[in-house]
């Protein structure tokens, strides 16, 4: 990520401190809601997710440490479910990982847009991913593990499945947790391959996601108490618009 000009800088820092602030504020979305728009300043997949990634895992393990020593409950993760979905999700987010890995950029990045595109048509119509049987349940999961190991961006299909076994005192928690495991797995594979993990350009956009995730842990709790359904809709419409771009630039 070098030779940038100024205004790419500026965007970039826009994006990350919406990252961060969607991260913490929903409990997901981190990924999913600002992957397409830095593929817009910058192409490459390969680039902004393992920056993506290593915020992550560093703000899903500060969250869960500090709700932990704030709550009053005993345990504000779920393990027992935790672990049964872990049995379905492990070997499509493997699927997908090698996927990202061994893809070329143009076909990932269509992947990406396509997928986003979905997305913002369900929030735009209210009509947000719904698991009420157990097949349902397994095929949520495992499209959203594949999706995950691709792009990190199978959170809306995980969270539909999630939300209807987990309490939801203990679902922000235990979203983090899982997160947490995903991207351990998704580094891992990066390492073993030897992406860049673009680990200088962390000394500047951790800081700027810090500052997101830190207006986003203000806004959470209303967030959970409003009604989000604007909120969404407004996302879908800057999704569409986004990712409506990225196909036209990935297939032209």
């Amino acid at each position: 990520m070098e030779n940038l000009l100024p205004y790419q800088y500026v965007l970039i820092t826009l994006i990350f401190i919406w990252s961060g602030f969607v991260r913490s504020g929903l409990g997901f979305g981190g990924a999913v809601f600002s992957l397409p728009l830095l593929l817009l300043v910058v192409d490459e997949p390969l680039i902004w997710l393992p920056i993506l990634s290593v915020h992550l895992l560093v703000f899903a393990f500060y969250t869960v440490l500090q709700n932990h020593r704030k709550s009053t409950q005993r345990n504000t993760v779920d393990w027992h479910y935790l672990r049964n979905a872990m049995i379905i999700l492990i070997i499509p987010k493997l699927m997908g990982v090698m996927g990202l890995i061994t893809l070329p950029a143009q076909i990932m990045n269509g992947i990406i847009f396509f997928i986003i595109a979905v997305y913002s048509f369900t929030y735009i119509l209210g009509k947000n991913f719904h698991s009420d049987n157990k097949a349902l349940d397994i095929l949520f999961l495992f499209l959203g593990g594949y999706i995950s190991g691709t792009s990190l961006i199978g959170a809306p299909l995980v969270v539909a499945v999630f939300v209807r076994h987990v309490a939801r005192e203990q679902l922000r928690d235990t979203l983090f947790v899982l997160w947490f495991i995903l991207v351990t797995i998704k580094m891992a594979a990066f390492i073993a391959v030897d992406v860049d993990l673009q680990l200088d350009q962390q000394l500047w956009l951790l800081p700027v996601t810090t500052l997101g995730h830190w207006i986003g842990s203000y806004a959470h709790r209303y967030l959970m108490r409003a009604d989000s359904r604007r909120f969404y809709q407004v996302i879908g419409v800057v999704l569409l618009i986004s990712s409506s771009i990225g196909l036209w630039q990935a297939f032209q």
